[in-house]
């Protein structure tokens, strides 16, 4: 294989490690966050097909190992969550770079890969944009509609309005073009009018 194959199956091996499963339509189960970089990765085959090699490895990377970083191990209040953001895009980075490295990988170009997973110079970073735009889009196609059963209408929309803010134009172009269930449809379209009064 080609390095980048084999620095996508070195992430999809340290992602094969997630104890938490999802279920897949054929009644089998997958590791939560292997599923997860598999689906960034077909969606920015789809949103940004002529995407750089650092910006495809970062999409798979961007949950890497993500378990071990717990959303509890930090205050449930804004401070604490965005701390713990933080430590993600950093621990993330590291992990990425430590398999890169192995797969024959330079140091400016794992500098570059760090750089996207950290999300540094959003909206100044075309590509850092586009990772956001792919996590915004793999939310809405395929977490969006479970976490819509698990919390009241008006919180749904203002997440999603939050979700579209963060886009690009690309990004909400292509978010028009999912195939949504009704009640998602309903709070993107509700959050997008939101967005757009003045």
């Amino acid at each position: 294989m080609d390095r980048l194959s084999t620095a996508i199956s070195g992430i999809d091996a340290a992602n094969s490690a997630d104890p938490n499963r999802i279920p897949l339509g054929d009644g089998t189960e997958i590791p939560a966050e292997l599923a997860y970089g598999q689906r960034m990765s077909a969606m920015l085959a789809r949103v940004y097909p002529d995407a750089s090699e650092a910006l495809r490895l970062a999409v798979r990377a961007q949950h890497i190992r993500r378990w071990e970083v717990p959303r509890s191990s930090y205050p449930m209040d804004r401070g604490g969550y965005l701390r713990w953001r933080k430590e993600l895009g950093r621990k993330h980075a590291e992990w990425a770079g430590e398999i890169l490295a192995r797969c024959g990988y330079g140091e400016e170009e794992i500098a570059r890969v760090g750089s996207l997973l950290r999300k540094e110079n959003l909206r100044r970073d075309p590509e850092t944009q586009a990772l956001e735009d792919i996590a915004a889009l793999v939310f809405l196609a395929h977490y969006a509609e479970d976490f819509a059963a698990k919390h009241p209408p008006e919180k749904v929309v203002s997440i999603l309005a939050k979700t579209l803010a963060k886009m690009s134009e690309h990004g909400k172009a292509a978010a028009a073009t999912l195939d949504l269930s009704p009640a998602v449809h309903h709070a993107l379209e509700a959050a997008a009018a939101q967005s757009d009064d003045p």
